[in-house]
């Protein structure tokens, strides 16, 4: 069994967790998508409307030889805010909502400890969703990369942008070359 292993979070908007992630050392590839709902295929404007029930989320293929599962939570847990309920920043609606869908048993496990450790840290409750991951939907090719292709769109600087410098300073041990 090789060391590649998948991992699949939605804290806010799919641009700001996706770009967060593409800095880490390890990670192969970061897809935005939506998952946790019910609609089949769903596209943005559908999942946006808020009556599908998924959420905006990426996908993370990683290295675990380079990258822990941990090592995940700790970023994503750093870079939104998980005990504010359907919405990061100026992003409302269910499909913002906090959410980890586990692959496994192990990061079933690893995820509930965390968030469990966490509660205690804030004053306010944790409101991240713990499911199983059901199907991963991959978003339209426009919103793949979209930091990257987008640096100076007004929503990245003021959003994404800062995620990804809390990722450089606080992480920056972890990060890719």
């Amino acid at each position: 069994m090789g060391s590649t292993q998948t991992a699949t979070f939605g804290g806010g908007c799919f641009w700001c967790v996706e770009a967060a992630f593409k800095e880490l050392d390890g990670i192969s590839e970061v897809t935005s998508g939506y998952a946790g709902g019910e609609t089949e295929n769903p596209s943005y404007e559908q999942v946006c409307s808020g009556n599908t029930g998924h959420a905006e989320v990426v996908q993370v293929e990683y290295d675990r030889a380079v990258v822990g599962y941990d090592e995940l939570l700790d970023v994503f847990f750093a870079v939104h805010d998980p005990t504010q309920l359907n919405r990061q920043g100026p992003d409302v609606g269910t499909q913002y909502r906090s959410i980890v869908l586990f692959h496994d048993d192990e990061q079933e496990r690893q995820a509930s400890a965390y968030i469990e450790a966490l509660d205690e840290e804030y004053d306010d409750d944790v409101v991240t969703e713990l499911v199983p991951l059901g199907t991963f939907y991959e978003a339209e090719e426009y919103h793949q990369d979209y930091f990257e292709k987008n640096p100076n769109d007004a929503y990245c600087q003021f959003h994404a942008s800062p995620k990804v410098e809390k990722v450089r300073e606080k992480f920056a041990d972890k990060l890719a070359n």
